[in-house]
């Protein structure tokens, strides 16, 4: 019957199941190509052909078995079309030239080309194919159904057991990458919140705290005058209220709550306890997230953190989470210091998450929380001004000693 048909036909028909080749296997790589989170959204958004994408993607199994039996068919349909032409054109002597060349002819046209257009541009192949595919899958649905019955009972019979692709679940670790390959997509203030939003859970009070010497708070042995003058000069809206020591806290006092108290003549000791607050308590290895739910749970912007003896070793305050949230809006840029000859001037006592987060350097965050504590540690002895060491890399000069602590080093980048 092909023999009857003209030379002109054939090579025609030739053609149309080699562009038909190209479709399937362009189909199959931009579909499996596609962003699925991508196509999640634009699915949400009602996108008509993300939604025929989607569908279709639910049972990828059917999808394959459906493009392959389309691909296969008409392949050996055009090699059927191009033995005929060989032997009607050069008679037995062509079939191996004509094989050769439709080999050739479909690697380039129907594979390697389509498919590197598909993975070039998923959407616009996988967004046009899905408007053919979905309705040949309804059309040859029994076959398809009936090739993938056949192909599940051969896998089982080697021992492989098909289970439901799992629903797309990204890790800490996985959606950290994908925010860190952002890149221009995302403003870097957003980027840089939604990295340090992710490390929150890695990050403990500790990381944050205001230590316990650097706490402002009212000793009720002082004389009331000196506890009036510190209230109107104080600097913070909530102070910790104490006898003798922090570790004998009694309250929590709100400034807001007193100061238009203080005028009055009958203000005393006795007036300012009754107007405090209880105090919240927390462990020092509290992690943050876990301390935002408690803030909220309890109503509290307010905490001091203990050791495992019950000592008060720091504060923390909601103010202090936000702003390991958003630190690049708030720092203080006395603490870091750049200087002409590329070194840093550094204050000591910065946290080494804040110093890494302003510089960019990866200094260790497992052991000591400042960088002072850091320098302790890996000299193991106090040092003086003038001392000199190498510190994961980088050249540290201690530059100032405040008492026994390191007051100001200067700090030479790796190059």
């Amino acid at each position: 019957m092909l023999n009857d048909l003209p030379l002109s036909l054939l090579f025609s028909a030739l053609g149309v199941l080699i562009l038909l080749s190209a479709f399937f296997s362009g189909s199959e790589t931009a579909l499996m190509a596609l962003n699925r989170y991508r196509l999640q959204h634009l699915a949400k958004q009602k996108h008509p052909s993300a939604l025929r994408a989607q569908k279709l993607l639910q049972r990828p199994d059917r999808l394959i078995g459906l493009i392959l039996l389309g691909n296969n068919f008409v392949n050996i349909l055009a090699s059927s079309l191009t033995t005929v032409i060989a032997l009607r054109l050069y008679g037995e002597a062509g079939i191996a030239i004509a094989a050769g060349i439709l080999t050739l002819v479909i690697l380039i046209f129907a594979e390697v080309a389509p498919k590197t257009l598909a993975a070039t541009h998923p959407e616009k192949v996988a967004f046009t194919a899905v408007w053919i595919l979905l309705p040949l899958l309804r059309l040859l649905y029994p076959l398809v159904w009936l090739v993938n019955l056949i192909t599940n009972l051969f896998l089982r019979l080697l021992g492989i057991r098909l289970k439901q692709s799992p629903a797309n679940v990204l890790s800490a670790e996985e959606l950290r990458t994908v925010v860190a390959e952002a890149g221009a997509r995302l403003p870097e203030r957003y980027h840089n919140m939604l990295l340090t939003i992710l490390d929150l859970e890695s990050a403990t009070v500790e990381d944050v705290m205001i230590p316990r010497q650097e706490i402002c708070g009212i000793d009720l042995d002082d004389p009331i005058e000196t506890i009036i003058e510190q209230i109107k000069n104080s600097r913070h809206t909530r102070l910790p209220v104490f006898k003798k020591s922090i570790d004998n806290v009694i309250g929590l006092l709100h400034l807001r709550k007193l100061l238009p108290k203080i005028p009055a003549d009958a203000f005393d000791k006795e007036t300012l306890r009754q107007n405090l607050d209880e105090i919240h308590f927390v462990p020092e290895n509290t992690p943050l997230h876990q301390l935002l739910v408690d803030f909220k749970k309890h109503h509290k912007r307010f905490a001091l953190v203990v050791d495992e003896y019950g000592d008060v070793i720091g504060l923390v305050t909601l103010t202090d989470i936000i702003q390991e949230l958003v630190g690049e809006l708030t720092e203080d840029e006395s603490l870091v210091q750049p200087q002409k000859d590329g070194s840093y001037i550094v204050d000591a006592g910065i946290s080494i998450r804040e110093l890494n987060r302003v510089t960019g350097w990866e200094l260790p965050t497992a052991g000591p929380k400042t960088l002072n504590g850091l320098i302790m540690e890996h000299l193991e002895t106090i040092p003086s001004p003038g001392t000199s060491l190498r510190l994961n890399g980088f050249k540290v000069e201690i530059l100032e000693m405040e008492g026994n602590v390191v007051g100001k080093v200067r700090i030479y980048p790796q190059k």
